[in-house]
Order: structure tokens, then sequence, then C-alpha cells
């Protein structure tokens, strides 16, 4: 198993209940009179452009506190294996594995909607040729790892790369002594690559669209299971005001999302975030839902996810 870095922790609301030794808190904390609740997600604009109400206390919270921890997408998918966080970012790909765990809120995906996550190369492949090359990818419980096995194929040669180094990877050609030919991008580098001089061999998210005529469902927040019903509902509800705060008063949620944007001027983070901060954004809807559980039954059919899984939203 790949080694990832360290989580980067933000603490955005001071926690009266210190973590133990290993950092972690197991269990559930509960303060005079609030529950601690303990929120992962990604350091990049769209996220942090999601949860600027959460983190700036823009919204009353009730009887909540957050604790927000920015931290790359992989890292998260392999913490919720040990239910570390009551709410946190997920890839789709990885939910999959976790549904003894979490549930899907409504709010909170991450849609590419005839875009999505992007092969780049220094020269152009076809999608033949990019079966017999070794590909820098952010990680194999992400969805657009999976959303690569179902456009190429099982048994890709990759090597794993932290998000954020996948374009420089690709420049130099190599990642710690292994080949790189290509690079499967996600987040802003889906904007940024043809800066670098790179080319663009599939966008996955166009590539799903053309087969199913859905969008691609990359992310999405979960929240645990053991919460219980009314805290599920609320902390849902929560999360779904800091959202349509963002969407409502742009401009505040974009100046503070820009400082997590790496290489992105103003127009380029409003671009990116409306990528993927939108309607969808506030509730999967029919179709959404409907593109998860696709998705997820194409990965089963393919061998990739190794049970069928029916999607469970919190209502």
């Amino acid at each position: 198993m790949a080694r990832w870095p360290g989580p980067l922790t933000v603490l955005l609301a001071a926690a009266k209940n210190p973590p133990q030794a290993d950092g972690v808190n197991k269990e559930i904390h509960v303060t005079a009179t609030k529950q601690l609740i303990r929120v992962g997600h990604s350091p990049d604009p769209d996220d942090a452009f999601m949860f600027h109400a959460l983190a700036k206390g823009k919204i009353d919270t009730g009887d909540f506190e957050f604790r927000h921890e920015l931290v790359d997408i992989e890292t998260l998918n392999r913490r919720a294996f040990a239910g570390e966080l009551e709410l946190t970012a997920v890839s789709v790909h990885a939910y999959a594995h976790l549904t003894d765990k979490y549930m899907l809120c409504p709010c909170g995906a991450s849609m590419g909607d005839g875009y999505g996550p992007m092969v780049v190369a220094p020269r152009d492949y076809s999608l033949d040729a990019l079966r017999g090359l070794t590909i820098a990818v952010p990680g194999t419980l992400t969805t657009a790892f999976l959303a690569l096995q179902l456009c190429l194929g099982r048994g890709i040669q990759h090597v794993i790369v932290p998000f954020d180094r996948i374009i420089e990877v690709v420049e130099a050609g190599e990642w710690k002594g292994a080949p790189v030919q290509a690079g499967l991008v996600i987040h802003e580098g889906q904007l940024t690559y043809g800066d670098r001089g790179l080319h663009l061999a599939v966008d996955l998210g166009k590539w799903w669209l053309e087969q199913t005529g859905l969008p691609l469902p990359l992310g999405a927040n979960a929240i645990r299971k053991d919460l219980g019903p009314d805290v599920i509902r609320q902390v849902n509800r929560l999360l779904h005001e800091s959202i349509r705060y963002g969407l409502e008063h742009r401009q505040e949620a974009l100046d503070y999302a820009l400082a997590y944007g790496r290489d992105l001027d103003q127009a380029r983070a409003d671009r990116f975030v409306g990528m993927y901060v939108n309607d969808w954004t506030l509730d999967f809807g029919p179709r959404g839902r409907e593109a998860v559980r696709r998705l997820l039954a194409e990965g089963f059919q393919a061998g990739v996810i190794p049970n069928r899984v029916e999607p469970e939203f919190v209502s």
C-alpha cells in the first residue's frame, strides 16, 4: 500500500477536547454545550468554497461545533475505513467500500457534467496507446481511477502520486525512479495543464457522458451512521446551508477559496468553483442519484468494486 503524507490539519474551530496522543479522536466528543463534528475535506477551491460558511462562522451551527481537517482526498478515503471523521469528503469509488460506516449526504456532491478528471501527457496519445503507458494517478480509491479503469480496462500500469504533483511528475517523466508517460489530473490541474505544454488524451467526464448520458459523480460528503438519525439530519442541514451561503455570497466565498487555488487567478478560480459547486452540489437530485448507482454498478460489473452496492442517502 502506498504511504500517504500525514494530514495537514487546520483547526478552524477550537476544540475543548484535545486529541489523543495519536492525533485522532475515535469517539464522539461532546463539549459542555456543543457536540464536536470533525469535518474532512480537500485543500482545494471547490471544497473551500463549499465549507466557507461553516469555517468562518457565517451560519448558526446550534448544538454543534465543527472542526475542519484539510487533507488530500485519497488520505480521506483511507481514513474513512477507520471511521475517524463524523463528516468527510469521500470519492464515490471509496464509498463503495464504506457502506457499513457511512451514508451519503444528498448535498455536497462534486459532479462532472460533461467534464471531469483528465489524462494528460507531453504529446498526443490515442486511447489504445494509453493502455500501454505508465500513468501517474492520485490514488486507487479515487473515482478518477475507477473511471480510468472503466475507460481503459483493468490492469493499467500506474504509479501513485500526490494529486498536486502529478503535472510536474508528467513533465519530469518519472516518479521515484519509475517512468511516467501520462498523468490522471484532478482538481484545478484540469484548467492549468495546457499552461505547461501538456496535451489532453481523454476527459473522463466527457467520455462517461458519451457512454451513459449521465454526469460523472466524483466526490460526495459522507456522514457516519453511528451519529444517529437526528444528528445526521441536523448536520446534513448545516452542510446544505453552508453550500447555499457560498452560492448566495459568491464573491465572499470565492475570495476565501482563492487561498487554496494553486496556480489559479480569480477568473479561473471562479470557473473551477462553478464546475464543481452548483445545483448538483445542493442536491444530487434523481439524475445525480442514478449516476451514482450506475457508476457503482459499472464498477462492480468490471470487477473493480468487489460487491454490488446500493447507495444510501440521508433522507
